[in-house]
């Protein structure tokens, strides 16, 4: 059931003087602003598409008959080596290799970036399961 999870993060204590500092961090509603705006751009994007894919989490890959997964998440030639290697070394799936390319493009679209870098490619990595990778 855990291969059907695209994030997995590991929460740590927090130390007490971060508990404590009087600095704020990014705001709710700046925070539903980013998404509600990331959400606005998967909306657009899909908008010609007709066949029910509304956000990148509705795309499907290359094992389906239509895939949006290849279109709408091309990589640099960095990405490409980076997704290889991990291909490779960890021994992805089919599933998990479209998997962590929708989260990659929704990354980006959260940072506001039109193209996935491999930044946002090495941070959805970040979010596999640790003792799981399939």
């Amino acid at each position: 059931m855990l291969d059907r999870i695209d994030i997995h993060i590991e929460v740590p204590l927090v130390d007490f003087e971060k508990l404590s500092d009087k600095r704020r961090g990014e705001s709710s509603e700046d925070i539903r602003a980013r998404v509600e705006k990331a959400r606005q751009i998967q909306r657009d994007r899909f908008t010609e598409l007709k066949n029910g894919v509304i956000t990148n989490t509705d795309m499907r890959g290359a094992y389906l008959r239509v895939a949006e997964v290849r279109p709408f998440c091309e990589l640099d030639e960095v990405g490409q080596a980076l997704i290889k290697t991990v291909m490779a070394q960890l021994q992805l799936s089919a599933r998990a290799y479209h998997r962590i390319l929708k989260l990659s493009r929704t990354i980006a679209g959260l940072a506001g970036d039109e193209n996935i870098a491999s930044m946002h490619l090495a941070e959805a990595l970040q979010y596999r399961p640790k003792g799981m990778m399939v």
